[in-house]
Formats: structure tokens, C-alpha cells, sequence
């Protein structure tokens, strides 16, 4: 096991990028290149920096991948958002996954700020 995947954001996340590809089973074929797409690249974009940033020789790195990290689940919140309105899929559970991955997530990065 390497050390990422003992750290609980990228367990949260790795929950929701499960989700998020269940969501995106639901889309609309003419979809499958654009916001199908999107979604994917931007939830497994929050694991990949959680990764990448946890093997990075420094606090400071870390906590620039954690940010990262932070801007792709905004991104992941917008595309659900726009699944709900435009589609009319249900996201609640994915969106209740989000705010957990959140609070995860910043507080992460407060306590690698903090130990600086």
C-alpha cells in the first residue's frame, strides 16, 4: 500500500470518483465526448493530486497539489450542478460525497500548512 491511499481524502475521493462514473453512465450518448468526458477528467483529477502531491519532497508541494486537488472537486461540483439542471439527474448523493471530500480536503491542507 503506498502512503496516499491511507490518507482519508483520497479514500473519500476514490468513492467518488466511483459515483461520478455511475452518474456518467446515465448521460446522454451525445454526450460521451463533452461533459461525460469532463466529469471524468476533473474527479479523477482530485485523486491523481492527492497522489502525485503526497510524494512530493516538501510541505509547500503538497499542499499546492492539495490546492489542486480543491479546484478540481469545484469543478466536479459545477459539472453535478449542471447534470441536475440540464438533465435532470439526481446528484444528491454525489453532492453530499463532494462536501465530505471537502471538508477532508481543507482540512488537509490546514493541518500541512500548519506543520510548515
Amino acid at each position: 500500500m503506498y502512503n496516499f491511499e491511507k490518507l482519508k481524502a483520497w479514500q473519500e475521493a476514490m468513492k467518488l470518483v466511483k459515483m461520478s462514473y455511475s452518474i456518467s453512465q446515465q448521460l446522454p450518448k451525445e454526450e460521451k465526448f463533452a461533459l461525460n468526458d469532463q466529469l471524468k477528467r476533473a474527479v479523477t483529477s482530485i485523486c491523481l493530486n492527492i497522489a502525485e502531491g503526497s510524494g512530493a519532497g516538501s510541505s509547500r508541494v503538497f499542499c499546492s497539489f492539495l490546492e489542486i486537488a480543491i479546484r478540481s472537486l469545484y469543478e466536479t461540483i459545477a459539472i453535478f450542478k449542471i447534470i441536475e439542471n440540464v438533465f435532470q439527474i439526481n446528484c444528491t448523493k454525489e453532492l453530499e460525497q463532494c462536501d465530505l471530500v471537502s471538508k477532508i480536503l481543507h482540512g488537509l491542507l490546514k493541518s500541512v500548512k500548519s506543520n510548515n
